[in-house]
């Protein structure tokens, strides 16, 4: 059917193929039979051409895609750090705040962006006018999401966009007390644990150290099956103690305003 040749052509990134289905009549919403659209998968694979090409045929930029672990388009490309692809969806239109679907995990762009570290991404969500504050299904903000990874600069930039730093989740943790669960702690170890939990049997897991977008430190474990294909990923920063110091002083102030 030509609706899943659509979609299949997104997640390909095969433009010219999307563009001729479009000039065929596809409807650029249509849903495969798995319940998948073709914006959702041209925005995961972070190609803002075609990305563009399907808003510009009327594809609705708030629309949820349907298939297995999917969810919005600007969600899937803030997740992944696209952020060519985010400006384009913004610039349609797209909902910086909404949520993902409630009985998933109900978060927005700016959650998994700063769960995940892009900080340009979260950058541009806030100068969008995305809101610091909003909570996920779990009453997480995204300042909660940073300062649990470790991610220092997001914390930071999240911190001068007016975050609130007293902000309590559904336990009663404050982003200081994420980040202090992490103090002290051999992160290393720590990665390699969560790698080891979730791995299948016989895989192979490697750790790497790199430097994020924003410049601090962060340890990578990846799972690899037997024929080295990647089955997951885990990652945490190593800036916890400063984050404390940040988060510390800025909740001091917050408290103390007049």
């Amino acid at each position: 059917m030509m609706k899943d040749d659509l979609v299949s052509a997104a997640a390909i990134r095969e433009a010219e193929g999307v563009r001729r289905l479009l000039d065929g009549a596809v409807s650029p919403d249509e849903p495969n039979e798995d319940g998948s659209t073709a914006l959702y998968q041209a925005a995961v694979q972070g190609d803002a051409g075609i990305v563009r090409m399907l808003l510009a045929a009327g594809a609705d930029p708030d629309r949820e895609s349907g298939g297995d672990s999917e969810g919005l388009p600007l969600c899937a490309a803030a997740a992944w750090g696209h952020l060519k692809a985010v400006i384009a969806l913004l610039d349609a239109g797209a909902d910086p705040d909404r949520r993902e679907d409630i009985e998933r995990t109900a978060m927005t762009a700016l959650h998994w962006a700063a769960s995940n570290e892009h900080l340009a991404v979260v950058r541009t969500l806030l100068d969008r006018g995305a809101d610091p504050d909003l909570d996920d299904s779990a009453g997480r903000t995204a300042l909660s999401h940073a300062a649990e990874r470790g991610a220092t600069a997001v914390v930071r930039t999240l911190l001068d966009h007016g975050a609130n730093p007293a902000l309590a989740d559904g336990q009663d943790r404050r982003p200081l007390d994420l980040a202090q669960r992490y103090a002290g702690r051999d992160i290393e170890a720590e990665v390699l644990a969560r790698a080891t939990e979730h791995s299948p049997q016989g895989a192979q897991i490697t750790v790497r150290r790199e430097e994020s977008e924003g410049g601090d430190v962060r340890i990578v474990a990846e799972v690899r099956d037997n024929t080295g294909r990647l089955r997951s990923e885990s990652q945490l920063g190593t800036g916890h103690a400063e984050i404390i110091r940040l988060l510390e002083t800025w909740t001091a102030s917050y408290v103390n305003r007049p």
